[in-house]
């Protein structure tokens, strides 16, 4: 009978425990800020140069930032994204600076949404307003909500999204696939970004590491000289 009230309480006392220990912090977004670093390469393997990306979460909004640095003798790329969303990853603007060679654009874009309202502002002093919906995102804010709908089981619906101009945008998934990362094989969710503006049509291939932060693993991009790809450096 003692032997049996010892359990007993033994019992309770592992179980009072371990509901006393917090369970582990999630790493990345949208847990917290985050910071990743990626190599640029060539399909071939070729390295090129580099690419960081990064999340700060503060009260009731992100900010998100994309640099890259890539280059072959005779020509440079130079990318710089920054983008301010709400807690919901509506965008409130959204900043583009690039140098292909020697072709350079800057502009900024911002987001009223009182007035329902786009602005967006050029390197040469252009200025034009259009319509946005009552949530509207740039092209880096969307990558993180797609992520976050990745981490819910869900694929991001097509939407309209401002990358200088608007294009819209249609995701689909083909489904798991293997990819390499850091010369390690690893099971990835292989998504097909499709861009479709006024001007210009483009793709981008994403594969997402299956973690709770939906992380990116291989982003294959489109430049002028080619297709680039981008690997996570852990």
């Amino acid at each position: 009978m003692s032997w049996t009230g010892s359990s007993l309480w033994a019992g309770l006392a592992v179980v009072v425990l371990t509901a006393a220990v917090p369970a582990a912090a999630q790493s990345g977004f949208p847990f917290t800020s985050e910071s990743l670093n990626y190599s640029v390469n060539w399909p071939s393997g070729l390295g090129l140069g580099e690419a960081h990306l990064t999340a700060h979460q503060g009260v009731d909004r992100w900010d998100f930032e994309f640099n890259l640095d890539a280059s072959i003798p005779g020509f440079s790329v130079h990318d710089h994204y920054r983008s301010a969303a709400t807690g919901n990853l509506c965008s409130l603007e959204f900043e583009k600076d690039l140098s292909h060679g020697t072709r350079r654009a800057k502009e900024t874009t911002s987001f009223d949404y009182r007035e329902s309202t786009g602005r967006r502002t050029t390197l040469n002093g252009g200025k034009t307003e259009f319509s946005i919906s009552d949530c509207a995102r740039d092209a880096l804010d969307l990558l993180y909500f797609v992520r976050r709908e990745l981490g819910q089981g869900r694929v991001a619906p097509p939407q309209t999204v401002m990358f200088g101009a608007a294009y819209d945008v249609r995701l689909e998934y083909t489904g798991p696939q293997v990819v390499s990362v850091n010369d390690v094989k690893v099971q990835a969710d292989r998504l097909i970004a499709t861009f479709k503006g006024p001007a210009s049509n483009f793709s981008f291939e994403m594969f997402f590491a299956r973690d709770p932060a939906r992380t990116p693993l291989v982003i294959r991009a489109p430049f002028a000289l080619g297709t680039f790809s981008m690997e996570l450096v852990r």
